[in-house]
C-alpha cells in the first residue's frame, strides 16, 4: 500500500504563520504610528515657524506683533494641520515687544498624547526634543 500525499497546512504551520504576523505587527504598528504623530507635528512645527515669520515681518512693518485667538489661529491653518492642533498667538505688553505662538493637540485626536508645542519671539521651541 502507498501512503497518501496530502496537500495543504497542517494547523501546526499555520499557527507557526499567525504567530510570527502577529510578532511583526506588534513591532510594526507602534512604529508606525509614532511616525505618523512625528510627521504631523513637523507639518505644525512648519506652519509655526510660519507664523513667527510673519510676525517678525508685521513688527519690522507697525513696530508690534499681532495677538491671534484660537479661532483666528486656527482659521489661518491648513486643514491637515488645523484638524489635528489649536493654536493660540499671545503678545507680551513689556518695554520690548515679545509674542508666543502655542500649538495645542486636539483632544481624542492621534496627536493628545504628543503634548503642546511653543514658540517665542527669542526663537525659543519647547519642549527641545520634539524639535530635533
Amino acid at each position: 500500500m502507498k501512503p497518501v500525499k496530502q496537500n495543504g497546512f497542517t494547523l501546526v504551520e499555520l499557527m507557526i504563520v499567525v504567530a510570527v504576523i502577529g510578532i511583526l505587527a506588534s513591532i510594526a504598528l507602534p512604529a508606525y504610528k509614532e511616525y505618523v504623530v512625528r510627521g504631523h507635528r513637523a507639518a505644525a512645527q512648519a506652519e509655526m515657524m510660519g507664523i513667527a515669520n510673519r510676525q517678525q515681518q508685521l513688527f519690522l512693518s507697525n513696530r508690534a506683533f499681532s495677538a491671534m485667538n484660537a479661532t483666528a489661529c486656527k482659521a489661518s491653518l491648513p486643514a491637515e494641520v488645523s484638524g489635528r492642533y489649536g493654536c493660540t498667538v499671545t503678545v507680551g505688553t513689556g518695554t520690548v515687544p515679545t509674542y508666543t505662538i502655542t500649538f495645542t493637540p486636539v483632544a481624542g485626536g492621534a496627536q493628545a498624547d504628543d503634548g503642546e508645542l511653543t514658540l517665542n519671539s527669542d526663537g525659543v521651541k519647547a519642549p527641545a526634543e520634539k524639535w530635533q
